[in-house]
């Protein structure tokens, strides 16, 4: 008996109908042309970190259950005296996601966590790299269902970038307002 294997709802929308729609939009002759998600990093800065070190593995923990795997905790390279800042010492944590888990997030932080953002207004469409990568931030990480609030007693914000193929910023565009990011006009 073969096992059939778990393909992600935003996988299959984009296997169907994203596909042939960014094909006939930019009339690609390879199908290996179409843009597609790469990869999706997640960056949490902890600026409190610095007089308090349980503050990253709070952070971390948030982080593993908003992404499914576990984060990795990044280091400051170099001592900043204004900063109480020390070479090596825990700032923050990133977690880069890819194939199922990054279909995942993009489902939840799309249909979930955007609008439960206060006063949100749709993502900015001027934030792409020029290569086609997308970046956005949110205040707090507390948007997403995952993390229960009396138990966190802390917000921070998150980094969020959307690697895609696409070799500019319009495909890629096109690309990610296919999968419905809500793009302000």
């Amino acid at each position: 008996m073969a096992e059939t294997a778990y393909i992600p709802r935003l996988r299959q929308q984009y296997d169907k109908s994203i596909r042939t729609q960014l094909t006939e939009k930019f009339g690609y002759d390879n199908p290996m042309q179409v843009p597609a998600l790469t990869k999706i990093v997640i960056n949490m800065g902890i600026g409190e970190a610095v007089n308090d070190r349980k503050k990253v593995e709070l952070a971390a923990s948030d982080l593993a259950l908003i992404a499914g795997q576990k984060p990795i905790v990044t280091y400051s390279r170099k001592a900043i005296a204004t900063y109480k800042l020390r070479e090596g010492q825990a700032i923050g944590c990133k977690v880069t996601l890819r194939k199922v888990k990054m279909y995942e997030f993009v489902d939840r932080l799309v249909n979930i966590a955007l609008p439960r953002v206060r006063d949100f207004r749709g993502l900015n469409p001027k934030s792409f790299d020029g290569r086609g990568n997308y970046s956005l931030g949110l205040r707090e990480h507390i948007v997403f269902p995952e993390i229960d609030y009396d138990k966190s007693g802390e917000s921070w914000g998150m980094d969020i970038t959307v690697c895609t193929t696409a070799p500019d910023d319009e495909q890629a565009r096109a690309l990610l307002t296919a999968f419905n990011f809500p793009f302000r006009q």
